[in-house]
């Protein structure tokens, strides 16, 4: 309504203007944010347990993972063969194969305890902690 006066303002030939004809992009401030993993195991290995995987949890592990690319992040999920949403066909476990993450249904499985320490998520890890 506000941009239906304002345009009536400029109807003579004496100028000219376009309505709504520019889109200008611009990038919103970084927030500064924080996230806490349910586990982190004795090996280096982060796990996040979800049953509802919704698209802000998704944002913000690919904004995790992009910041943080040495820490190892893996999923559990009570059901990963969920869709992301209704009208998608793609499930949990299609996300995580398609951005780079392991996971794993209902349970950590014993594979991931057993692993090695990865000495990189391990040092990526304690540098965090020091920084509390």
């Amino acid at each position: 309504m506000c941009e239906q006066l304002v345009a009536y303002g400029y109807t003579s030939d004496e100028v000219e203007a376009l309505y709504e004809s520019l889109t200008i992009r611009y990038e919103r401030p970084a927030t500064p944010s924080r996230y806490t993993p349910d586990f982190v195991l004795r090996n280096g290995i982060v796990v996040e347990s979800k049953g509802r995987f919704v698209t802000a949890d998704r944002k913000k592990h690919l904004l995790v993972k992009a910041q943080h690319p040495d820490i190892d992040i893996r999923f559990v999920f009570s059901n990963s063969r969920t869709r992301i949403s209704k009208q998608s066909q793609t499930t949990y476990a299609d996300w995580c194969q398609h951005k780079g993450f392991q996971y794993a249904d209902k349970y950590i499985p014993e594979a991931w305890l057993d692993e090695p320490v990865n000495k990189q998520s391990l040092a990526a890890l304690k540098r965090l902690l020091k920084e509390k």
